[in-house]
């Protein structure tokens, strides 16, 4: 057996990992909690595994369940696996199980969270994946299943973003409905409706024709307000939703608010601030929303984000002396306490071993996300780290 690239990651993570005698990943460390971001590149090596039988396993465990009861559940179905006629699929299925068997008795208790195990060979390449951990958020559901792949829809929900506003960019004939998450913002629709022009022909004619518009639009800004209902009202259900902007040119951002009555009321609660004016619609129309609402949105981690990164093009503007790049001049920096704040992208190779020096000397770690439009830029320029220092270290 070997270590394939998705090990290396998790060894990288220090998901307490240690390389057994048959050359596969186990937990053994008493430390078995891992973060949200952790969680997030876990789950996404584990969508890459897939088996041609039901050999690969997952087990969840709640906080409160004996480890003992778990065990002599595992104990039983190894029993019942020497029914399995296949056996390359029986010596498979007997792996994962006696493997987290093994694991689990190592274990005295089950963390307050709860544990969750995923076990499993991949006859094709020859590797072998262990992994035993307690997740951020306490196991919802006690699960066992051997199956083609593994489950990771009980920890998906632990991932997700909880500091999301909404945007709504509305005009006449045209809206965006957005999200701004921690990691950027994020297009939900963008929607188009007829809206004839202006009629010249004059008297009743005119105005009759006029009367019709203004239906239209009305129908339209209710229309939208359904669409933004359907959206957003289970965000604020879940209480992800933190607030509400709209935006749009003119005087059709007013208008919307004043005829889309449809518009639920939870909705309208978490409006915040007037109604802004952007030139455009789409993804370029809700970063503009963002760039205009700094002011409303100062504790937002993404735009927490833009505000460090212009300090840094400014202090590179400027050649004060305040920051350093590169790797070695980072990580001395870094080690000096020199380190202010720490600008570094989450798939850096080193970045726990960056982030955690970070912390030891009160530095505070900025993740540039790829969803700003200077990711690229800052990624080969600096190749994904820099810093801003307390004080010039050369000017």
């Amino acid at each position: 057996m070997h270590i394939n690239n998705a090990f290396k990651l998790l060894t990288h993570l220090e998901l307490f990992t240690l390389l057994g005698a048959e050359g596969c990943l186990f937990s053994v460390n008493e430390k078995l909690s891992v973060d949200r971001r952790a969680l997030r590149q876990i789950i996404k090596e584990l969508k890459k595994w897939r088996a041609h039988a039901t050999t690969l396993l997952s087990l969840y465990i709640p906080p409160g369940r004996p480890i003992s009861d778990v065990v002599n559940m595992l104990r039983q179905e190894l029993a019942i696996t020497e029914n399995i006629k296949l056996k390359q699929t029986r010596d498979a299925v007997q792996w994962a199980l006696t493997t987290a068997i093994e694991r689990l008795s190592m274990l005295r208790e089950t963390p307050k969270n709860g544990l969750v195990v995923f076990a499993g060979l991949n006859r094709d390449t020859g590797d072998s994946i262990v992994l035993v951990f307690s997740p951020p958020d306490p196991v919802p559901v006690y699960f066992y299943r051997t199956d083609k792949e593994f489950h990771t829809e009980f920890l998906e929900p632990m991932i997700e973003e909880s500091e999301i506003y909404g945007i709504v960019i509305i005009e006449r004939d045209e809206a965006t409905i957005g999200l701004l998450k921690p990691s950027g913002v994020q297009v939900l629709d963008e929607i188009e409706w007829f809206i004839p022009g202006k009629h010249h022909k004059g008297g009743q004619s005119q105005r009759r024709f006029d009367r019709i518009i203004e239906q239209m639009v009305e129908e339209f800004y209710k229309h939208v307000a359904e669409k933004v209902n359907s959206y957003f009202l289970p965000l604020v259900e879940s209480g992800k939703l933190k607030g509400v902007i709209i935006a749009g040119p003119g005087y059709a951002k007013h208008d919307f608010l004043k005829e889309a009555d449809n518009l639920d009321y939870r909705i309208r609660n978490l409006i915040i601030g007037e109604p802004i004016d952007v030139a455009y619609q789409g993804i370029v129309g809700l970063r503009e929303v963002v760039m205009r609402a700094k002011d409303m949105l100062t504790k937002q981690r993404y735009v927490e984000v833009l505000n460090i990164f212009e300090e840094f093009k400014y202090h590179i503007a400027k050649d004060d002396g305040l920051v350093v790049y590169g790797q070695k001049d980072v990580e001395e920096a870094l080690n000096n306490g020199a380190v202010d704040k720490l600008l570094i992208c989450d798939d850096h190779p080193d970045f726990e071993k960056l982030e955690k020096l970070a912390t030891d000397r009160g530095s505070k770690v900025v993740v540039i996300p790829s969803s700003i439009d200077e990711y690229q830029w800052f990624k080969d320029t600096f190749a994904c780290i820099a810093a801003i220092t307390r004080y010039p270290l050369a000017v």
